[in-house]
């Protein structure tokens, strides 16, 4: 089902995360929600400041190129694993790259589903 939406809905579901090493999002999000990306932003937030800037480096020229926020599942991956992530993703033209952070919102959705029926 969240394969088949169109590119317009899957940009307003990005709207709701921040940044990777940012805790606001564009679009204000539930309590809830907010804390669990700073949940699964936990090892990116704790990197050295180097790999912070970094961090803040790529995620704009990602935005310069694709016009969106990086989306990356960022649970349990390291802030050096997550600009690994993003370089390698700054190499994909639009469509592919539009197609990946799809992906990388369903399994957010996933794991946020998981925590909710936990709860």
């Amino acid at each position: 089902m969240w394969g088949s939406l169109g590119e317009a809905d899957w940009l307003e579901a990005f709207q709701s995360h921040p940044r990777i090493g940012e805790s606001r999002a564009e679009k204000v999000a539930t309590a809830q929600s907010s804390a669990w990306s700073e949940q699964e932003q936990q090892k990116a937030a704790a990197a050295e400041e180097a790999m912070k800037t970094a961090l803040r480096w790529g995620n704009r020229e990602y935005e310069l190129k694709f016009g969106r926020i990086f989306i990356v599942c960022a649970t349990g991956k390291s802030a050096g694993e997550i600009l690994e992530i993003l370089r390698r993703r700054l190499q994909n033209d639009p469509v592919t790259e539009l197609r990946r952070a799809a992906e990388e919102q369903r399994q957010i959705m996933q794991i946020r589903i998981r925590k909710w029926l936990a709860q």
